[in-house]
């Protein structure tokens, strides 16, 4: 009963962590740590027999636990990948090959030889040390980029490197610790450190491959009822870590990485279900690992850290960090604020903990040669020291320093329409034509297929639905167009992102009830001048050849404009030096170089 209490402690908690992060804006990893430090090494200092009041160990045995711990983050970094679209990241790939080949070698060395020096580790220890804290992670990057919002380019950089930087580093791990273990260690062949790791992320690579194509044949082919499609991605995760371990040690996080890499970029029946089924996964997961691991370290273990470990701290953030992003971006176009920023977003997280948790434990049995104990029980609090500083640090400072170097975000200028219908077409040609970048929405599979014939992207699904945000990406997206035929949807939508993009960014067609009652006063963001409701924008459309553009330099061209198609148009709207803004109820204040896009209203 005693475990039972204890694992439903966690999840519990780990809930209220999770809700806590959201209520105050912070990465969730954070009270996740505090909770797991609190109820383990924490707890001692007030319970009579000096005991934990939760202790991971006691939950789950040795090798039990770090099954469990080591699973955990293959769906983890399988979540993460489905988020990884390669069109994201085809101009900025340079700078990340480069991260993830110089930030590996810069963080191990210069890592290794700090650890030494300030903490007097062994080089065997140090170097270790320095291979743990090369990974960053989706769990702590992901979070911080969401709410800082850095323009476009950081961002796909930072998740691109946060996401594939796990398995990679998590390798690196493993293959010094298996250097460590040989008393060769300093005559050890480089050939065949080589040999293994090439094995290993061919393994990985194979594995996860097949394991895609496979899941994705058994999708597309309706091989499995809807009902079993979430669960049988989540067990062919599984089953791929696992396989890929068996061929390679450590190739598990190699191969789940790359299953979510081309599930994302394959198209795939029901990709939006199984995204949203291993995010609410990995939230689970990710709580309940976090509270799990810290709950191990030991008060002891905290107490040697000393001064020294500060300095430590500082060296790895302040030295090794940017010297990896100023040597990788050399010869790429990123500003010197650009790469200050980047520079500075550096955080640990869930799989620093899991691999340091798991080498700790073995490193602490005594089985391995000329490792001294003591030395090897610094391994896990150095990490954890690292995970919390890197994420209060960087993660409260973010946002401020963005805005100090002025790379965040431009406010961005991409239109949403809600509705693949015939109008939200016609317009969606218009403004394609006018480089506006733009993503229809519908949930009607004849519009989506009409829609997708003309070149848009489109979005399937409803978007009042709960997990819109995190299924639509909205980093270029500033304005929305509701326009579907249902006043109700219309009216919703723009209740549901005026928030996002605020009230004077979202618009919706007149209801049909709106267009018949007389002198009724407009709400100010009905579009196109209250004109037109679903129905007569439609007819309107079907006789139009094509949205007419002309000089509209003030309010005089205007009324002249009227007067030509005798004060029947519908005007859409104003276009600037590339710049489109739509015109809601309220006609803008024309200007030099505007020119007014409309179509003949349709009188029949």
């Amino acid at each position: 009963m005693e475990g039972m209490a204890e694992l439903a402690s966690i999840l519990i908690l780990s809930v209220f962590a999770q809700w806590l992060a959201w209520k105050i804006k912070i990465p969730a990893i954070l009270p996740l740590i505090i909770i797991g430090l609190a109820l383990g090494p924490g707890s001692t200092f007030f319970t009579s027999s000096g005991e934990k009041i939760l202790d991971g160990d006691q939950i789950f045995s040795g090798d039990l636990l770090f099954a469990f711990v080591s699973i955990s983050v293959g769906v983890i970094l399988f979540e993460g990948g489905l988020t990884l679209k390669l069109k994201e990241i085809r101009h900025q790939a340079g700078v990340v090959r480069n991260l993830l080949i110089f930030g590996p070698i810069i963080t191990l060395i210069g890592g290794g030889f700090a650890a030494a020096y300030f903490m007097g580790l062994s080089y065997k220890l140090a170097f270790l040390y320095g291979a743990l804290i090369i990974v960053s992670g989706p769990t702590v990057v992901i979070p911080i980029l969401r709410n800082v919002r850095p323009n476009i380019r950081i961002n796909n950089v930072l998740k691109w490197e946060g996401i594939l930087i796990d398995p990679l580093g998590a390798l690196i791990a493993v293959l010094v610790y298996e250097f460590i273990q040989t008393s060769d260690f300093q005559n050890a062949s480089t050939l065949e450190v080589i040999k293994e790791f090439m094995l290993t992320v061919s393994a990985g690579i194979f594995v996860g491959g097949v394991a895609a194509f496979f899941l994705r044949y058994l999708m597309e082919k309706n091989r499995l009822p809807s009902y079993l499609r979430n669960v049988m991605a989540l067990g062919m995760v599984i089953f791929a870590f696992t396989f890929a371990e068996f061929l390679a040690h450590e190739a598990g996080l190699m191969s789940t990485t790359v299953m979510g890499i081309i599930m994302a970029n394959v198209r795939v029946q029901e990709f939006k279900r199984i995204l949203s089924f291993k995010e609410d996964v990995s939230i689970i997961l990710i709580s309940v690992l976090f509270i799990l691991l810290s709950s191990r370290i030991e008060v002891g273990q905290i107490e040697k850290l000393g001064i020294n470990a500060l300095y430590l701290f500082i060296v790895i953030i302040f030295v090794l960090r940017p010297l990896a992003v100023f040597l990788s971006t050399i010869a790429s176009d990123f500003n010197w604020r650009e790469k200050l920023f980047m520079s500075w977003v550096g955080p640990k997280g869930i799989v620093a903990a899991a691999v340091a948790s798991l080498f700790a434990l073995q490193l602490t049995s005594g089985h391995t040669a000329d490792i001294d104990i003591k030395q090897a029980e610094l391994i896990l609090p150095l990490t954890f020291m690292l995970i919390v500083g890197t994420v209060i640090l960087q993660g409260a400072s973010a946002k401020p320093l963005a805005k100090l170097l002025r790379v965040e975000r431009e406010e961005p200028k991409g239109i949403l329409i809600a509705g693949a219908n015939e109008n939200a077409r016609f317009l969606g040609a218009f403004l394609k034509e006018q480089g506006v970048d733009l993503l229809l929405a519908d949930t009607s599979k004849t519009n989506q297929k009409e829609a997708q014939k003309l070149g848009f992207e489109v979005y399937d699904g409803s978007i009042l639905s709960d997990n819109v945000y995190d299924e639509i990406d909205l980093t270029n997206i500033g304005v929305l167009m509701a326009m579907t035929s249902s006043a109700e949807i219309n009216n919703l939508a723009l209740k549901y992102f005026d928030e996002e993009f605020g009230q004077n960014k979202v618009f919706r067609l007149l209801s049909k009830k709106e267009m018949e009652i007389k002198d009724i006063n407009f709400p100010k963001n009905v579009l196109f001048g209250g004109r037109v409701d679903y129905l007569n924008l439609a007819q309107s459309v079907r006789h139009a050849e094509e949205v007419i553009v002309k000089d509209c330099p003030d309010l005089k061209s205007y009324e002249n404009i009227c007067k030509e198609y005798h004060s029947d148009i519908i005007p859409l709207f104003v276009l600037n030096d590339g710049d489109v803004d739509v015109i809601s109820r309220e006609l803008p204040n024309f200007g030099k170089g505007d020119r007014l896009a409309f179509i003949p209203r349709y009188n029949p």
